[in-house]
């Protein structure tokens, strides 16, 4: 659903715990949270009763911060059975941004958000859309931007550890994008080598996790990158082969919403839609405790996170 010009984005459980960071850093003026300032921020900023937009790695994440502990023992797989959920994928890509054409820093930030929930694969997952995020502004300019995805996406892969079913997944979607298949051949081609033959170790299916394994971020991870290989870096294409795609549909679609959109900006997100787009966004949709009864606006954001890191 669009919010046109003089709307108010809702916040989303693909927006809010990046909103909650980005808070955070500012009011703490660091660059680094520590796993005290993220467990207490989680639980000033999220509701404890439902409905409070938490699912998953994330909610467990909460459960346990509510009895004291603190990441990044909060996504230990010894505490955190969901740890290999997609939840720290949806948590963290922001940090990406705070390290221009600085991947290995992007990371460093990030690391101890995405082990609030994430590890393992999962966590290897998040770190790739975060270098992703980071090398945007590395970036050739004078290439398409779907060139331009497909080299920083690379880049990202050669961090994911050799052997992997992350790797793997990645390695398979592009080799079938080089085949010239179309992206639902693609794409039912995911589904039967993952969650049917449970290929390169991924064996989410077997273990009868919730929705056999549809909100694991392997899953999610593989048809996120049919959608970014295939939407050729057109905005709209990109999202709507990712929603199509299935699974846990709207998380992915809004990563690569994001950063794409960051890329082309806000211009270029309006004129793809021909649309013109609100630049108002209410936090306490999802989230509490915020000023301004949860009213922000994007230019407001884009600030905080500057000064965040030229105050340090």
């Amino acid at each position: 659903m669009f919010e046109q010009a003089g709307g108010v984005w809702g916040a989303d459980d693909d927006t809010d715990i990046e909103y909650i960071y980005q808070s955070l850093l500012h009011e703490n003026k660091t660059t680094r949270l520590t796993g005290a300032q993220i467990r207490d921020g989680w639980l000033k900023h999220i509701r404890v009763e439902e409905e409070n937009y938490l699912w998953v790695s994330n909610q467990k994440a909460f459960d346990l911060m509510r009895t004291g502990m603190a990441p990044p023992a909060t996504g230990d797989p010894a505490n955190n059975p969901e740890f290999e959920m997609i939840d720290a994928q949806l948590t963290t890509e922001i940090f990406g941004l705070y390290a221009p054409t600085r991947p290995d820093v992007a990371v460093e930030i990030a690391r101890l958000p995405i082990q609030t929930t994430a590890r393992r694969d999962a966590q290897w997952i998040a770190e790739f859309y975060v270098r992703m995020h980071a090398l945007a502004p590395a970036a050739d300019p004078k290439l398409p931007v779907g060139e331009r995805l497909r080299w920083m996406a690379d880049e990202a892969r050669k961090n994911i550890p050799t052997g992997s079913y992350a790797a793997a997944m990645y390695d398979f979607v592009k080799a079938r994008h080089r085949a010239g298949v179309p992206w639902e051949q693609a794409r039912d081609e995911v589904y039967q080598r993952y969650q049917v033959e449970q290929a390169n170790g991924y064996d989410i299916t077997a273990r009868k996790k919730e929705a056999d394994g549809g909100f694991a971020a392997g899953i999610n991870f593989a048809s996120s990158i049919v959608s970014l290989l295939y939407g050729q870096g057109d905005i709209v294409e990109t999202i709507k082969i990712g929603t199509l795609a299935g699974w846990d549909s709207d998380n992915p679609t809004a990563t690569w919403g994001g950063l794409i959109g960051f890329m082309i900006g806000k211009s270029g997100v309006e004129q793809a839609f021909g649309l013109k787009f609100a630049d108002r966004f209410n936090i306490h949709r999802t989230r509490i405790g915020f000023p301004a009864d949860g009213i922000d606006d994007f230019p407001a954001m884009a600030l905080k996170g500057v000064w965040t890191w030229i105050e340090r």
